[in-house]
């Protein structure tokens, strides 16, 4: 089937030799006139500029178009070859643009390479509307026109290279939506949300103490606080907090982590409201260990309830001696000796960190009297 798709545009003029075309068109009739042209070798050559497609940042999209109020308003980026040509109207213009007809050959049964349109940006997007069970879906197209492939590729380098926005304000705005987002920002929302009233809340024993893009001054790094957060609320007492709830209550999660970090400024008190390089307590491999730690206290006196700020404090007292946040040397086994300031927020040594705590803690609760007379349980007797 041929013809001609016409739609009204706006020809904007950026330079002398810069023209782009915007204009509204369904998503799901733009396969139709434009095709992606996907990177590849012929022969040792560079061939076009695309990505392979990513199926699950795909499914992502389309589970947000077929929702209730679906909206994408940034617009999908096509370069145009010289078939396609646009008309202008008579009447109101301004001295850069003026409106009129952009007019699109079309041919269904044409080779995807033949047709006049190549995604510059927006494949995914294009992607998921393709796939979604909506009968249609309109999107902005911003538009060139170019029969050089080059300009084709430098344009995808350009769009496709901006800084992309700071991962810390995206988790910081999080809590202030309310729409459907893609599955990793909606896991993000409410440990985002605890973040923010733990940095705020007047009686948080961590007010004011997390960096974020509007603290700045802020010791322990967000995505410690989340890391620890997103633990307990996948596994740990936050996690039962929530469970089988519908509107989740925050108060609660707030309470245990108020009386957990209040304890934890008490028992630690020299390793508190420190600069992360004088204290591995206000350091990523700190906060998350403990956070852990938290769980496993909890747990331990799950059939009580909660446990309280009094209960959090008697249980790290007795981990107290065998810490070593600002000094000294911790004992983690045989030929695992680490100074304090060796300790780096990798996941080996969180992991590392978190063992020996728990190890250590679970030998103090049921053997506590070695730990008593003030020594250092060895890892062989833990």
């Amino acid at each position: 089937m041929k013809y001609e798709l016409r739609l009204p545009a706006v020809e904007v003029r950026q330079s002398d030799n810069r023209v782009l075309y915007t204009f509204a068109v369904d998503a799901k009739l733009v396969p139709s006139f434009a095709a992606v042209s996907r990177i590849r070798r012929d022969e040792g050559s560079l061939q076009g500029y695309q990505r392979p497609e990513v199926l699950s940042h795909i499914e992502e999209i389309k589970t947000y178009v077929e929702s209730e109020s679906p909206m994408i308003p940034n617009a999908i980026v096509l370069a145009f070859d010289s078939r396609v040509r646009f008309e202008p109207a008579a009447g109101t213009s301004v001295g850069y643009a003026r409106p009129g007809t952009i007019i699109i050959p079309v041919d269904d049964e044409a080779p995807p390479e033949t047709r006049p349109g190549f995604i510059v940006d927006g494949q995914q997007r294009l992607a998921a509307i393709r796939d979604a069970e909506v009968p249609s879906f309109p999107m902005c197209v911003s538009a060139f026109v170019t029969d050089d492939v080059r300009e084709q590729t430098e344009q995808f380098i350009l769009v496709n290279s901006t800084k992309p926005l700071p991962k810390g304000l995206i988790y910081e705005l999080l809590p202030n939506t309310e729409a459907s987002l893609p599955s990793m920002l909606m896991r993000r929302r409410l440990p985002s949300l605890l973040l923010t009233r733990l940095n705020q809340d007047e009686g948080s024993p961590l007010r004011g103490m997390i960096h974020t893009p509007t603290n700045p001054t802020g010791l322990i790094k967000d995505n410690s606080i989340l890391k620890m957060l997103e633990n307990s609320l996948n596994e740990g007492v936050l996690y039962r907090l929530r469970e089988g709830t519908g509107d989740v209550d925050l108060e609660p999660m707030l309470g245990v982590l108020f009386s957990f970090w209040r304890a934890v400024s008490e028992v630690f008190g020299e390793a508190w409201k420190r600069k992360p390089k004088q204290s591995r307590l206000m350091h990523g491999a700190g906060i998350v260990s403990l956070g852990l730690l938290m769980d496993r206290i909890a747990d331990r006196h799950r059939s009580k309830g909660l446990p309280t700020k009094r209960t959090f404090v008697k249980e790290l007292e007795l981990l107290k001696p065998v810490c070593r946040w600002t000094e000294g040397t911790w004992d983690f086994g045989p030929g695992q000796q680490r100074k304090w300031n060796e300790i780096q927020n990798t996941s080996k040594d969180i992991q590392l960190l978190t063992n020996y705590l728990m190890v250590q803690y679970k030998a103090l609760v049921w053997n506590k009297a070695p730990q008593r007379a003030g020594r250092q349980l060895s890892w062989t007797e833990a």
